[in-house]
């Protein structure tokens, strides 16, 4: 058995947001099987409510769509995001000498381009704030992300470090399932609110801008891909847990009991932590085998029996049966729609 970690992957994106992608280009009467195609999803897939993408595939898609619509926000506001607007803005704020600065310059470039959403900076005690005002009816949860992950991984580049998200507050309606949402933002997300913002801490506004045109020119050949992945709390403990799973191979993954010892937690504790992050041991476990298969059955030749293996599964059977369990299909099925 190889003792070496897998090359884990970065994470999944649930089939309900790749539906929430794909909205309005259903509305503009766009080629879907095209664009699924393109993007190495199949349409299949759109059928299989528990199914899941990678990441990379989801990037893809959101590529396709802005070069077909020749809109990177999803054709979801009256004015197109024309294709360039990121690269553009991305390049202009490497100016900026803070995370203040190039935020508030960032905003008034969004301002200037998008009519339905118009935000602003706003500063309380030892709080920031993303505040946006709706021009128009109130969007759904999908629009919300896509405009605080472009202001979020961007700002995250631009300092050099994640920056924690400690509240969202939303007047949309819950989505039925948020979980991708609170992996890529944070846990307290509310819905059915009285204002739109996201609220982090102020002294981030603080941190120069750490980046030059050489890192530029990879952050752009890696976006949107570097926009989705998950930018939660590091401190959290789920994010800690979560970091020395993926520094090793599952079959050296620890039992609760002996992860406690090394915590110098007791196993209530860590299960109560954990579940207020919304998950719990076994489940970090099967998101990342379960992530991890998914990349690997997208994006590589290797055999089932060798994914089985690399993943530490008893068996194919005992990894057929946990991947249908998770996605709905079976690793067979799911390779070949992707």
């Amino acid at each position: 058995m190889n003792n070496q970690p897998p090359q884990y992957s970065k994470g999944t994106i649930s089939i309900a947001l790749v539906h929430e992608a794909l909205a309005t280009a259903q509305q503009k009467e766009l080629n879907l099987t095209q664009l699924l195609h393109n993007a190495g999803i199949s349409i299949e897939m759109l059928h299989s409510p528990k199914s899941r993408v990678s990441v990379s595939a989801f990037a893809q898609l959101w590529t396709e769509i802005a070069n077909q619509m020749n809109d990177e926000f999803f054709g979801m506001d009256s004015h197109g995001m024309r294709r360039g607007s990121f690269q553009l803005l991305s390049k202009m704020l490497m100016q900026a000498e803070t995370v203040k600065v190039a935020l508030n310059q960032m905003l008034q470039f969004l301002n200037a381009i998008l009519d339905d959403f118009q935000s602003t900076l706003f500063i309380e005690e030892n709080y920031a704030y993303i505040v946006i005002y709706e021009r128009k009816s109130t969007k759904n949860m999908f629009a919300y992300a896509t405009y605080f992950m472009l202001i979020h991984g961007l700002i995250c580049w631009l300092s050099g470090q994640r920056l924690i998200i400690n509240k969202i507050q939303l007047k949309c309606a819950a989505p039925l399932d948020d979980h991708d949402y609170k992996v890529r933002f944070c846990e307290n997300i509310q819905y059915d609110s009285n204002e739109n913002y996201l609220q982090f801490d102020a002294n981030y506004l603080k941190i120069p801008i750490k980046q030059d045109q050489q890192s530029w020119y990879k952050f752009i050949r890696q976006t949107p891909e570097n926009l989705l992945v998950r930018f939660k709390n590091p401190y959290a403990l789920s994010s800690i847990i979560r970091k020395s799973l993926m520094q090793q191979s599952p079959e050296k993954w620890l039992e609760l009991n002996i992860l406690a010892q090394q915590l110098n937690m007791s196993e209530a504790t860590i299960q109560r932590r954990l579940k207020s992050e919304g998950t719990s041991y076994q489940q970090l476990k099967n998101e990342i085998r379960r992530d991890t298969a998914i990349e690997l059955l997208s994006t590589s030749q290797k055999t089932l029996q060798e994914i089985s293996d690399e993943l530490y599964f008893q068996d194919p059977s005992a990894f057929h049966r946990a991947f249908k369990k998770w996605t709905g299909v079976s690793p067979g099925s799911y390779r070949e729609q992707s």
